[in-house]
């Protein structure tokens, strides 16, 4: 068993791990990348999970069919019409394909540029800072480290009743790779996969039945945007059944029947294909030998202070495998945060201002608390709200539904967190973050020239109305 030194040696090659990897070596540390994941043709494949069966492809299947879907259904008010339109998704899925091996294959460029050494194989943290790899063959070899920096990201949550097969019960990776559209498709769990996947296949033609546990749609999100974005959905056909529990999901020829109690009591639904999305886990089992000392919750996330270190020197964990949203955007800043500290230099994430988008139609995204957050943590604060059906862009887009809601402190004024639903909000959301992070207040976005017209006009006018003194609609 070989052994080779590194100051540095990342296990995983996400979003996370890879960043890390990179920056570290841009700071002069010798570093080494662990990761273990293959591509759909059996290589090794750098990117983890969100670039090679999640975020980046969901978003490409999102384009295609909302390409699709605005040909059939939107464009006849343009005057645009097209006869017999039909979608090949095979093409579809090759198109996802090609832009999955380009960015992976960019990422293998930028560590060869940066001089990051790959290992292809599982890792292992074992005592004394050393990562044991064990490639595909069963070969071992081990990685001595000054710094370890734990990046495993997550898995699906896979549920006891509902295992997945692959063909007929899917998880997220098995719902980008449908040969043909279905004609039903059951989606347990309403999260971010479950509705941006759910549309997918609904724009293509199939029927989707989405059946979540919680009695409350889009909890984490911001009441108001929860009930606009369940309204949409509902009119593009998605059927949304909430305080519904599966309890059977069983394989009978190329149906699945699925039987989940209801809010009227047990309810039977037959379906050509079940995907399930109830959620994700820190994907830490068999990471840590005996007398590594690292510590990990009940749901299996490797415990971190706020710089996250683990408290066992020269060992780290960053992504979706410690506490905080599982976003790979805060996996990133999180290796950026930790490769920094790791040469000596300041490095900080703050988790209260880290967007989350959800990209359906319309898009959601929001920064920051929620009304009921500041409800329950007695935070006195005041609200405005301003709707993209009166602004010129968005009808002229044809893109009207939704709105920006903006959250501020009562007595400061200072924005506590801004709430949108409508189009392209996943871009317009980054003008809110800056202005938080700059400690900013409604009343700067107030006084800030927006161009006209665009749809952040949206965000000025709710920035505005915080204080009654929205231009564009009665206060």
């Amino acid at each position: 068993m070989s052994e080779q030194t590194y100051d540095v040696v990342v296990i995983g090659a996400g979003p996370a791990g890879y960043v890390a990897a990179i920056r570290a070596a841009q700071l002069g540390l010798k570093t080494a990348c662990v990761d273990m994941f293959a591509g759909k043709d059996g290589k090794a494949a750098l990117g983890g999970a969100c670039l090679n069966v999640g975020c980046i492809p969901s978003k490409a299947l999102l384009d295609s069919s909302r390409q699709f879907h605005n040909l059939t259904h939107a464009f006849a008010v343009h005057g645009i019409s097209a006869k017999d339109a039909a979608i090949d998704v095979g093409t579809m899925v090759g198109r996802k394909d090609k832009i999955v091996k380009q960015f992976t294959g960019g990422i293998a460029m930028l560590f060869k540029q940066n001089k990051v050494t790959p290992f292809f194989g599982k890792g292992r943290l074992l005592a004394g800072r050393k990562v044991e790899v064990t490639a595909a063959d069963g070969g071992k070899q081990t990685l001595a480290a000054t710094n370890v920096i734990i990046a495993t990201g997550s898995a699906p949550i896979e549920l006891p009743f509902a295992k997945f097969d692959g063909k007929h019960i899917v998880d997220n990776a098995g719902a980008l790779d449908f040969t043909a559209t279905p004609k039903r498709l059951g989606v347990i769990g309403a999260g971010v996969i479950g509705l941006e996947l759910g549309s997918v296949w609904s724009r293509l033609g199939s029927e989707v039945t989405i059946i979540e546990a919680l009695p409350d749609f889009l909890a984490a999100a911001d009441a108001d945007v929860a009930k606009a974005a369940l309204r949409e959905f509902t009119k593009q056909g998605l059927k949304i059944e909430l305080g519904a529990k599966l309890s059977k999901a069983e394989v009978k020829g190329n149906e699945v029947h699925l039987t989940y109690a209801g809010k009227d009591g047990d309810k039977q639904l037959v379906v050509d294909k079940l995907l399930v999305a109830v959620g994700r886990r820190a994907y830490t089992e068999g990471l840590f030998a005996e007398g590594t000392d690292v510590k990990t919750d009940e749901r299996g996330r490797v415990e971190v202070d706020e710089h996250c270190w683990t408290g066992v020197e020269g060992v780290w964990a960053v992504g979706d495998c410690v506490r905080g949203p599982m976003l790979a955007h805060k996996g990133s800043e999180e290796g950026v945060m930790v490769a920094e500290l790791i040469a000596g230099k300041a490095g900080h994430v703050n988790l209260d201002t880290i967007p989350w988008v959800i990209y359906t139609e319309p898009e959601i995204a929001w920064v920051g608390k929620t009304e009921a957050q500041c409800k329950e943590a007695d935070i006195p604060y005041k609200t405005g709200a301003f709707p993209f059906a009166a602004i010129g862009r968005a009808v002229a887009m044809n893109e009207p539904a939704g709105f920006v809601k903006m959250i501020a402190h009562a007595e400061t004024d200072r924005i506590l967190g801004v709430h949108l639903v409508g189009a392209n909000v996943s871009e317009l959301v980054a003008e809110c973050v800056v202005a938080m992070e700059f400690k900013g207040s409604a009343e700067d976005l107030a006084r800030i020239v927006h161009a006209h017209p665009t749809l952040s006009e949206a965000i000025h006018e709710a920035a505005l109305a915080v204080d009654k003194r929205a231009i564009h609609k009665a206060n």
